[in-house]
């Protein structure tokens, strides 16, 4: 969101990385350091592996037999995996036994390196799945299983063969939809998987063992286990239409703040402006759209945000845009955005803070900062978040972590899914900018990261005048959301699950959508009041 008159787009840097050009490769990424989700997004909770990643640094969460741990090289991503080693008697297993549903779909996925790896499920209540590889190189094992009709917990296993070599294993996903128990790990003494004498030159997965007996499935709490409480939602629909609103003008019209289109629940208002103090913000209404609006005073912008609460919208200041240049790099800068930040809440009566820094962002402390801010505003406030693209690629991301590390007060991610060209979805296939298939397959690597549905929206330009690419009309956005919360009009992608609380859509901007006959307000904002 840049404020030059030259440059309309306002959401994105005017360059991307070569790499993320249209027909990117996952290669390609890796060479980037980047990493990329694969497999499918959870309906309720994300991923159900505890520990999935080992980022713990510890086996928190897994039970392994033999000579298993945690360890820095080699990783898939983050900063640890899984390196366990076999023994002529022992095949090195991993398992952990997580709560699931019956008669639920599931889809377990891990990333392995080394000869004859192992990945499956037992005590699935139908056919339990497994599958392997024996590869030199980090490679994706992936299956599916379905539960049975009084199935209420799995236990997932990793392991090599006898007499084999170390293997390695990373990001551990289990995706559907969570149980309401929080089984802890396995309890396996030793490995149940076929003896020595079974070995052959090339095993196949046919040869590990049957399912353990239900005695055999741990049911007690795991004590790593955390509950993830609701962020209000500030009185908000269940689904929402957000819509930035420009303090400026760049040839789109020009409007006041009464003037934004009555479907839009939430209004970004764009943006806050830095200070001479670190981490500091500060707000002025723009003297030039003032003027080519005949006058506009701050009194007459508090009485418009007043007149939106009273028709039940919320309007939050936009901290970032493409030339933001706001940092909240330590304790001195978090605490003084936090008190600033306060300070304009105070004065103009904005319902919170929409965060939109494209020119980095230190999650650490701008976490802290957002956390102090929540406890100084109330259970109301509003937390929004427009990421480019590349900043939701990875938890790894510094945008992810925000993202996680503010879940519990988090209103809505609304990704800037435009002027990115073509980026791998959560299934490590490459989709264009500006068709169905990219949005779904983003928002799917957002759920599967660790955001709820209801946390997360479409993000699009409001006409082909607002960014540089990647502009998409209402039929797709109003066709991508039905995709993504009920499996209709999805494209060739179709996610893995059904998010009916998907939050909604976003635009930038409102002033370019009535530049377009307010055909995103109209058309999506009806659609998505209507999703039940």
């Amino acid at each position: 969101m840049a404020r030059t008159l030259q440059q309309p787009s306002h959401r994105r840097r005017n360059k991307l990385p070569a790499v993320l050009a249209a027909g990117t490769t996952a290669a390609a990424l890796a060479a980037t350091g980047l990493t990329l989700f694969a497999g499918g997004a959870d309906a309720a909770v994300g991923n159900l592996v505890n520990n999935g990643g080992f980022e713990a640094g510890n086996l928190s969460g897994w039970s392994c037999a033999g000579t298993a741990a945690v360890a820095s090289a080699p990783v898939h991503t983050g900063s640890y995996a899984l390196t366990a080693t076999p023994s002529a008697a022992a095949t090195a297993e991993c398992t952990q036994t997580v709560s699931v549903l019956p008669n639920s779909s599931y889809t377990l996925s891990s990333w392995v390196q080394g000869p004859y790896v192992y990945l499956g499920a037992r005590g699935t209540g139908g056919t339990d799945p497994s599958t392997w590889s024996s590869q030199s190189a980090w490679n994706q094992l992936s299956t599916t299983f379905t539960t049975g009709a009084n199935t209420t917990s799995v236990t997932l296993y990793l392991h090599g063969w006898y007499g084999q070599s170390a293997y390695s294993a990373d990001d551990v996903q289990l995706i559907g939809p969570g149980g309401t128990a929080s089984p802890s790990p396995s309890q396996t003494s030793a490995s149940p998987s076929p003896s020595p004498s079974q070995t052959s030159a090339s095993p196949s997965p046919s040869q590990t063992s049957a399912s353990p007996s239900p005695s055999q499935t741990s049911t007690s709490p795991s004590p790593s286990a955390t509950v993830t409480t609701q962020p209000p939602t500030g009185n908000l629909p269940k689904h929402v239409l957000t819509g930035y609103w420009q303090n400026f003008d760049n040839g789109a019209p020009v409007q006041r703040l009464r003037d934004v289109q009555a479907n839009y629940d939430i209004i970004a208002v764009s943006f806050a402006d830095a200070t001479t103090t670190q981490g500091a913000i500060s707000f002025t209404l723009d003297p030039a759209l003032a003027s080519k609006l005949g006058g506009y005073t701050d009194a007459d912008f508090k009485a418009d945000i007043a007149a939106k609460h009273a028709a039940g919208k919320r309007v939050v200041l936009s901290v970032g845009g493409q030339n933001g240049a706001i940092s909240v790099g330590n304790a001195t800068a978090a605490t003084n955005f936090a008190n600033t930040a306060y300070a304009l809440i105070q004065q103009y009566g904005f319902d919170g803070i929409d965060i939109d820094l494209e020119n980095g962002v230190d999650a650490t402390y701008m976490s802290q900062s957002l956390h102090t801010l929540q406890s100084k505003v109330g259970p109301n406030f509003i937390l929004t978040m427009a990421p480019e693209t590349i900043g939701m690629y990875s938890t790894a991301g510094a945008y992810f972590q925000l993202a996680l590390n503010t879940k519990d007060i988090l209103t809505v991610v609304n990704t800037q899914f435009y002027n990115s060209g073509g980026m791998n979805g959560c299934d490590g296939k490459v989709y264009t900018q500006g068709t169905i298939d990219f949005i779904t397959a983003q928002v799917c690597t957002h759920i599967q990261g660790g955001l709820r549905p209801d946390q997360v929206g479409i993000g699009v330009p409001a006409s082909s005048q607002a960014a540089g690419g990647g502009y998409v009309n209402s039929t797709v956005v109003n066709n991508a959301l039905d995709c993504l919360a009920t499996g209709n009009h999805c494209g060739s992608f179709v996610p893995p699950a059904k998010w009916p609380t998907i939050r909604g859509a976003m635009t930038w901007s409102t002033n370019w959508d009535q530049k377009n006959g307010n055909d995103f307000s109209t058309n999506v904002g009806n659609f998505a009041h209507a999703m039940p």
